[in-house]
């Protein structure tokens, strides 16, 4: 296993050779004839590392690892071509929730799809409750109608049990989760067949009507299931990747066949940086795909177009993660084969759609990182641009907040966000000279505490890299150039902030809002740029991320402030009794709305207490108290 390392010390890029003079020597003996993204990444390292292990499984790994560790700009990345929706069952809560979810997966939620709309999910979910009528409702909702004793209306039309008034006991409930996530993962033979028996044995006793309402519910279940396509043998649980590619990126995209039926689909695309086979590019996709998840997650059987170099190793990872076997193989004939054709075309047509996307972004981050060099007379095109920004409302609260472009694309990972100290009221140009300071002031702190770069791009002490971690340190890296969200005031403020500092290697500049001016420091005629230049965009874009990142941080501080300022007036209250009421209430206007038997279920409030809670909060308002 090797590294590529940066000037700072960044890791850049992740392999694994068997031989690794013959895998180096093929980045050096023929420079001009490497991929283009490979000569790039060459001429970004520093220095090279490596980490011998003793089997290719072990391999597999530690290059997994690695990559999630480190995040190297390089290496191959999967990203989604857009987010999808899945439907989600909470079993992991008291009472399970069926929902729409996107992004990250939480442990002990049952996932079911992706789905191309979140509204092929709702018509999907709305068939369902007739059968399975589970909870959909958010915590909130699901508190105020518990504590009005009432349902709600889909609990008042027979689409959810209503376990918020004790129709069905919590247990009960969860058993017709159970049985709606069994007939999500395939399993609809069986119910079907209860409720044909259950008509059949209704319209025999002449209980018509009974009848009639389990016959609405089969169509219900049957109209369902045909919204999913049946492809396969109705045992048959697999994932079938396709991928579609050129000299300089590929898309994927994956089916998801759960008892013979195609329960999902969804879609990847990636940045290639050197001449990989189709087999790499598998061997990468399932490591990534398959890295964090075990048991059920992981298929029994995954078809592909091409074998990994080394199948057997990567066979084994994924039966370690599922607990079982799992084939990993390539259909040549019959309904697989077929199928893994149909997914072809649909990865060659997402991978158009995505090139006549991606051709004119690429352009136009390139365009625009180049005229803002040529504006501002840079030496270099700012590939790392810091804006910073400031939010207050009327003087109070008063935040700051960083964000970090890189590429011209935001690094969401690096931003930050600043609680202003020194400076009392609406000031944005002290404040501006504040958080400037703060910044510079530790990245000066690391670089004095990590020492100089040697050679290979590493400080004596670890460099940007903390050693124990392995991650960027906080503030570790210089920006080629900073914005402030202001004129020539605030640019003012910032300059003085680094030259305080003895700052005098990164540019700076403003971005004026009413007229959309660049201001330098210490010039007296702001830089225009046109309008509709992508340098202006690109601009206006870190702009308004930093204000809506500073927004969002001082909604924050204010609700919590306005939290702390009503119950702090409240006797015998300390943060776990007052975490504990908005946790249990969701808000301060549902405590306010709650009487002292509700409030007394809390744990760790008494009936005393909850008296004087309903008694303050109603003095607060201008009430009698209780």
């Amino acid at each position: 296993m090797y590294r590529f390392r940066d000037p700072g010390g960044r890791v850049i890029y992740v392999g694994k050779a068997k031989n690794l003079r013959a895998r180096l020597n093929s980045y050096f003996a023929d420079f001009a004839g490497l991929h283009p993204r490979t000569q790039t990444m060459l001429q970004t390292a520093a220095g090279v590392e490596w980490t011998v292990v003793g089997t290719e499984v072990e391999a597999l790994q530690l290059e997994y690892s690695w990559i999630k560790e480190f995040d190297p700009r390089f290496n191959v990345k999967y990203r989604d071509d857009k987010s999808y929706p899945y439907l989600a069952v909470t079993m992991n809560e008291d009472v399970p929730r069926v929902q729409v979810m996107r992004g990250a997966k939480k442990k002990g939620v049952r996932y079911f799809g992706p789905y191309s709309h979140a509204w092929a999910i709702r018509e999907t979910v709305d068939l369902l409750l007739r059968v399975f009528p589970v909870r959909t409702c958010s915590a909130g909702v699901f508190r105020r109608q518990r504590q009005m004793g009432r349902p709600c209306l889909l609990g008042d039309i027979g689409k959810c049990s209503a376990p918020c008034v004790g129709r069905v006991t919590e247990e009960a409930h969860r058993e017709i989760a159970e049985d709606f996530c069994d007939f999500m993962a395939g399993d609809t033979a069986r119910f079907i067949k209860a409720l044909e028996k259950d008509m059949r044995a209704a319209a025999g006793e002449q209980e018509y009507e009974r009848a009639a309402r389990l016959r609405d519910d089969i169509r219900a279940l049957q109209r369902a299931l045909e919204k999913q396509s049946v492809v396969l043998g109705d045992n048959t649980d697999c994932d079938v990747i396709a991928l579609a590619d050129d000299q300089l990126e590929a898309a994927v995209q994956v089916f998801y066949v759960r008892g013979g039926r195609i329960r999902g689909q969804r879609g990847w695309v990636v940045d290639k940086v050197e001449d990989i086979s189709t087999g790499d590019l598998v061997e990468q996709f399932v490591l990534q795909m398959y890295g964090d998840v075990a048991g059920d997650a992981v298929p029994r059987e995954i078809l592909v177009p091409a074998l990994p170099p080394e199948p057997d190793a990567v066979v084994e990872l994924l039966a370690e993660h599922r607990g079982g076997r799992v084939d990993l193989r390539v259909p040549r004939r019959g309904d697989k084969k077929t199928l893994l054709e149909t997914v072809e075309r649909n990865a060659k047509e997402a991978f158009k759609q995505h090139k006549t996307r991606r051709a004119a972004d690429l352009t136009s981050r390139s365009k625009g990182l180049q005229e803002i060099q040529d504006a501002l007379e840079l030496d270099q095109a700012p590939l790392r641009i810091e804006c910073f920004d400031v939010s207050n409302l009327q003087g109070t609260h008063v935040v700051a907040s960083m964000v970090v472009f890189e590429d011209g694309l935001p690094r969401k990972s690096e931003y930050r966000r600043f609680s202003i100290k020194t400076v009392e009221g609406q000031d944005d140009v002290r404040s501006i000279n504040e958080v400037i300071t703060r910044r510079f002031r530790r990245y000066l702190e690391e670089t004095e505490r990590t020492g100089e770069l040697d050679v290979l791009g590493e400080r004596e002490e670890g460099g940007p890299i903390d050693p124990e971690t392995g991650k960027p340190r906080k503030f570790a890296y210089p920006p080629n150039l900073v914005v402030v969200d202001g004129g020539a005031p605030q640019v003012a403020a910032a300059q003085r902030a680094l030259d305080e500092l003895g700052i005098d290697d990164v540019s700076l500049c403003g971005i004026a809002k009413r007229l959309e001016e660049i201001w330098l420091p210490g010039e007296e005629d702001p830089v225009i740029l046109p309008r509709n230049s992508e340098g202006m965009y690109l601009l206006q874009r870190a702009r308004d991320e930093a204000h809506d990142f500073a927004i969002r941080f001082h909604r924050t501080k204010r609700s919590k402030g306005m939290i702390v300022s009503e119950l702090d007036a409240v006797p015998g209250l300390g943060p776990s009794r007052r975490t504990a009421l908005i946790k249990h209430f969701g808000s301060v206007k549902m405590l306010k709305e709650a009487g002292p038997e509700q409030i007394a279920e809390v744990p760790g409030i008494g009936r005393r207490t909850a008296e004087s809670i309903v008694a303050a909060l109603h003095a607060q308002d201008g009430g009698t108290g209780t």
